[in-house]
């Protein structure tokens, strides 16, 4: 299962007992958030890209939606999301759990800017019933994550 993954990951970094599951579904930004009893935008979602050499993870809050404007002058190419038999085959999670703790290696990881707003957030851990709690501190080493990036628009106030 992939949330063993997950927790493995963390288990190396002395932290699994941070990993929280749930009885309940957290499969979505809205599910995420009431499973955790946060505000949405503190979900740290993870999208899956496709790549020339295969796919890289974005991390961005939960509130955030890509700007293909940006994320095209950024990379270079036009943003096209994994469909879900790839995300799993790619990076080794399931959607609804995919993260960049215990997934395939060699995938970049990005972190956008629209999480910069929190002191902490809440990525998945390899499942759809999983979280953790993280500073953005630790989710950039714990991500090992190439660069923060701005690639998001967050929703008009």
């Amino acid at each position: 299962m992939s949330i063993e993954k997950g927790r493995a990951y963390f288990r190396a970094l002395g932290i699994e007992d941070r990993v929280r599951e749930f009885e309940v579904s957290s499969a979505t930004v809205e599910l995420a958030a009431q499973a955790l009893g946060v505000e949405g935008a503190r979900i740290a979602k993870t999208l899956s890209f496709k790549t020339a050499d295969g796919c890289m993870l974005i991390l961005a809050a939960g509130d955030a939606r890509i700007d293909n404007h940006k994320f095209k002058d950024y990379f270079h190419f036009k943003a096209k999301m994994l469909t879900a038999d790839e995300v799993l085959e790619l990076v080794g999670h399931p959607v609804g759990g995919v993260c960049p703790f215990g997934c395939n290696e060699g995938i970049p990881v990005y972190l956008d800017d629209s999480l910069k707003r929190f002191t902490t957030v809440f990525p998945a851990v390899g499942s759809a019933s999983s979280a953790i709690e993280l500073n953005l501190d630790e989710l950039y080493r714990y991500s090992n994550a190439v660069a923060w990036i701005d690639v998001c628009k967050l929703p008009e106030a």
